[in-house]
């Protein structure tokens, strides 16, 4: 047994747990996982926190651990040579990149963490067997691989079907939608980062918030401010098909 070492998302982040155990059974989408499976996880597992801008894994790395995200944030980056560029940012809770555990495979990004992050690590070999052998536990993974992959769809579609300005647009409108009408908003990340999960340069990102300022949307150092509601929204309507979160929501059960 190892030692106890803590944009909108989908499910509100997991407050601090004591143990492992404690932080399982926090976890909305395992609900139906039976107390005996979470049992056996946490024997194998540990909570831990991570500092800002630690590293997770390196791309190419054999996971060791499954890493479930209870909260804080984590950037996943593309690596080529010394050029990274953001492809997803994850926030808990949510597991980081499982297909890579579950398969045995060398992850294909890096994971390094904004802000502080809190995660169980379950040890990998341990998490495998218990998918393998849990039928809630496994419907609860293939809920949680399923919003993956319709964020990354949704990513994708945002790239190919939105000029720069329209990809900023909708994103700043994303921000100011989780805040009270007038009030400004900060920006959750870099502009260098927000630049590459747009798929641009720092540079075009710079150039292109002019533009986005004469549709009524204003970013003045890291604050965002919804200055035309009107003209906004109509140059930078939400698609709920392209923009938003994407729930973790398991199959029930079916008993035979």
């Amino acid at each position: 047994m190892l030692k106890e070492i803590d944009m909108p998302p989908a499910d509100a982040a997991i407050a601090p747990a004591a143990t492992a155990r404690d932080a399982l059974g926090r976890v909305p989408w395992l609900d139906a996982v039976p107390a005996a499976t979470l049992d056996a996880l946490a024997q194998h597992a540990v909570l831990h926190r991570m500092p800002p801008d630690s590293q997770l894994f390196e791309q190419a790395e054999i996971p060791t651990f499954a890493l479930l995200l209870l909260s804080g944030s984590v950037e996943l980056l593309g690596v080529r040579g010394k050029e990274e560029t953001l492809v997803e940012f994850v926030r808990g809770p949510d597991l980081i990149l499982p297909a890579a555990v579950l398969n045995q495979q060398p992850y294909l990004m890096r994971a390094r963490v904004l802000g502080e992050a809190w995660l169980v690590m379950v040890q990998a070999s341990t998490f495998r067997d218990a998918v393998a052998a849990d039928h809630a536990l496994a419907l609860a993974v293939l809920s949680c691989q399923a919003a993956q992959f319709r964020r990354q769809i949704k990513h994708a579609k945002n790239l190919q079907l939105r000029s720069a300005e329209e990809r900023i647009g909708c994103y700043l409108m994303g921000l100011l939608a989780a805040v009270p009408p007038g009030e400004p908003v900060r920006l959750p990340l870099e502009k260098r980062l927000i630049a590459s999960q747009l798929g641009m340069t720092r540079e075009t990102f710079s150039r292109t918030l002019s533009a986005v300022a004469r549709r009524g949307i204003r970013v003045d150092g890291d604050m965002v401010m919804l200055e035309d509601a009107a003209a906004a929204q109509a140059h930078f309507a939400l698609d709920p098909l392209l923009d938003g979160p994407e729930a973790i929501i398991p199959l029930p059960r079916k008993e035979t």
